[in-house]
C-alpha cells in the first residue's frame, strides 16, 4: 500500500485541513508509489504562524553554538540515511541513484559548513568623525523565510537555502514542488531526530495555489526560490507588493565553450556531463556547446559516437548513467522542443523517446544532439531542461564571447582552453554568475552560486549565501558627557 505523507507544521505531522491528497508518480514505471497530503491556505497560515512563534520565543534566542550543534547532528543523520533518502528521491523524480546518493553527502557537507558560521556572525566597529561616539554593527536574522524548491533536486536545493537560513537564526516554511515532495517530508523526520524545536522548520505541500498562498499570504520576511523564470516573475511581483525581499535562482542557457587548443579528451567529457548528467534537468546544464571551427567536426564526431552509448535504465540501478524526465509535463515539453528542433538544425543523434525493453513504461528521452544551430533560434534561446545539446560553431574569441552572452540568461558558462591568458580574458567578458575553466558542473559548499540577467539575483552557498539571510543593524553609542542641544546656536 502506498504510504501517505503528511504536512509537517510546528513539529507535528498533520493531514491537510481540506482532506485532499495528490499522488507521487514514479517516472520510471508510471506507478503511484505514495500519496501526499495537500495543504490548504489555512495550513499555510498555520505553518507561517508556527515559524513566527518559534522564531520569537525560541530560535532567535538560541545561541549560535546550539544552532550549530543541531545542524551538525542533522548532517550526521542525513549521511546515515543517505541510502534510503537517495532511493526515495530517485523513485520520485527519476534521477540516477548515483547522483542522488552523492547529493545527500554533499548537502551534509553544506550543513557542516554553515554550522561553523552559526556562532561567528560577527559585526564590525566603525570609526566616526565624532571621537566620543562608538559605532558598531550587528548581523541579525530576518525572521521567517519562505523556501520554494523545484522538482529536479529537492534535497540539494534545500541544501542551497536551509543551512544558511538556520545558521543565521531564521525559521522557515518550505514548499517543495508537487512533482517531488516526498524527500522533503522525509527530511523532516531527520529534523525531528536531530532535536530542532517545533516550528523552526515547517513544510507545506501542494501545487502553485499553495505557493501563491505562502508568498502572498503575509508573514514572511524573505523568500528564496528556485524554479522557472515564469514562476519567478510571479513570486517576485507578489513579494514586491509586500516589500518582501527575494532571492531568485532561475533558469539558464549556459554556453560551454571549447577552443581549438583545448584538451579535447577532457572537453568531450565536460560537454557530455554538462548536458546529459541529470538528464539535462539542471539549471546549470551546458545546453549550448560552442566549438571553434578547427575542431568543430571532430567534436561533433566524438559526441555523436559517445552519446548513444550512455546507459539509460532504472534510476535505482547503479549502472544506469541517465534517468528519466522527472514527470509527464516535462517529458512532453522536451519532446516538443526536439520536434521543433528538427526543423531548425541538423540532428546528429537521438531525437526521440527511448522506449525499448525495460524503458517502455518510463519517461526516457534519447540523448539528443543538434549541430549547426543558429544562436538566435529557439533551440539556443529557450531553456529546454532536458538532454538536448545545441552545438554552435565559432571562429574567434570575440565571436565566442558574443555568442556566449547572446541570450537572456546568465547563470553559468564553461571555457575549455590551455591558454591561461585567454581563459582569464573569457572569465572577465562572460556575463554569468559562474564561470568554469577546464571543468563543468563543479559545485562546493564554500563557493557562492547564482546568476545575472534572467537567471536571477542573490547568491546561495558560501559566505555570500549566509549574508542573504542576515540584516545589518547599526548601533551608535554617545559616551560623551555633553548635552547636545540641537536647537542651541553657537556663535
Amino acid at each position: 500500500m502506498a504510504e501517505l505523507y503528511k504536512l509537517f507544521i510546528n513539529g507535528e505531522w498533520r493531514e491537510g485541513s481540506g482532506g485532499n491528497t495528490f499522488p507521487a508518480v514514479n517516472p520510471f514505471n508510471q506507478e503511484v508509489w505514495a500519496h501526499v497530503c495537500e495543504a490548504s491556505e489555512d495550513d499555510v497560515r498555520a505553518a507561517v504562524a508556527a515559524a513566527r512563534q518559534a522564531y520569537e520565543t525560541k530560535w532567535r534566542k538560541t545561541t549560535g553554538l546550539e544552532r550549530g550543534r543541531l545542524m551538525l547532528r542533522l548532517a550526521e543523520l542525513l549521511e546515515q540515511n543517505a541510502d534510503r533518502m537517495a532511493t526515495l528521491e530517485s523513485t520520485d523524480n527519476g534521477k540516477t541513484i548515483r547522483e542522488t546518493h552523492a547529493q545527500m553527502f554533499y548537502v551534509a557537507r553544506i550543513f557542516r559548513f554553515f554550522a561553523g558560521y552559526a556562532d561567528k556572525l560577527w559585526g564590525a566597529t566603525i570609526p566616526l568623525d565624532q571621537p566620543n561616539v562608538f559605532d558598531f554593527t550587528v548581523r541579525e536574522p530576518y525572521g521567517v523565510i519562505g523556501i520554494i524548491t523545484a522538482w529536479n533536486s529537492p534535497i540539494a536545493l534545500i541544501g542551497n537555502k536551509l543551512p544558511a537560513a538556520l545558521a543565521a537564526g531564521n525559521c522557515v516554511v518550505i514548499k517543495p514542488s508537487e512533482h517531488a515532495s516526498v524527500t522533503t517530508l522525509e527530511f523532516c523526520k531527520l529534523v525531528e531526530q536531530a532535536g530542532f524545536p517545533p516550528g523552526v522548520i515547517n513544510v507545506v505541500t501542494g501545487d502553485v495555489k499553495i505557493g501563491r498562498a505562502l508568498v502572498g499570504g503575509g508573514g514572511l520576511d524573505k523568500i528564496t526560490f528556485t524554479g522557472s523564470g515564469r514562476a519567478g516573475r510571479d513570486i517576485a511581483s507578489m513579494a514586491g507588493q509586500q516589500l518582501v525581499p527575494v532571492v531568485m535562482e532561475l533558469g539558464g542557457k549556459s554556453p560551454n565553450i571549447i577552443f581549438a587548443d583545448a584538451d579535447l579528451d577532457r572537453a568531450e567529457v565536460g560537454a557530455l556531463a554538462g548536458i546529459f548528467a541529470a538528464t539535462g534537468q539542471t539549471c546549470i546544464a551546458g545546453s549550448r556547446l560552442l566549438v571553434q571551427r578547427p575542431v568543430y567536426d571532430e567534436m561533433i564526431r566524438r559526441l555523436a559516437a559517445r552519446a548513444p552509448r550512455i546507459v539509460l535504465g532504472n534510476p535505482l540501478d547503479r549502472t544506469t548513467e541517465m534517468g528519466t524526465a522527472a514527470n509527464e509535463p516535462q517529458f512532453r515539453r522536451i519532446m516538443d522542443f526536439i520536434r521543433q528542433g528538427k526543423e531548425q538544425a541538423r540532428l546528429v543523434t537521438g531525437g526521440g523517446p527511448a522506449n525499448q525493453g525495460e524503458l517502455a513504461k518510463g519517461l526516457f528521452v534519447q540523448p539528443t544532439i543538434f549541430a549547426d544551430v543558429d544562436n538566435k533560434s529557439q533551440l539556443a534561446q529557450e531553456e529546454i531542461f532536458g538532454p538536448v545539446l545545441s552545438v554552435i560553431p565559432f571562429e574567434t574569441e570575440e565571436e565566442a564571447v558574443e555568442l556566449g552572452n547572446g541570450t537572456a540568461f546568465g547563470l553559468a558558462s564553461g571555457v575549455w582552453t590551455q591558454d591561461i591568458s585567454r581563459a582569464m580574458r573569457m572569465t572577465r567578458e562572460l556575463r554569468s554568475g559562474v564561470v568554469w575553466v577546464n571543468t563543468y558542473r563543479m559545485v562546493t559548499a564554500q563557493a557562492p552560486f547564482g546568476g545575472v540577467k534572467e537567471s536571477g539575483f542573490g547568491r546561495e552557498r558560501g559566505e555570500l549565501g549566509l549574508a542573504e539571510f542576515t540584516v545589518t543593524k547599526n548601533v551608535m553609542v554617545d559616551f560623551s558627557t555633553e548635552a547636545r542641544d540641537p536647537f542651541a546656536i553657537k556663535a
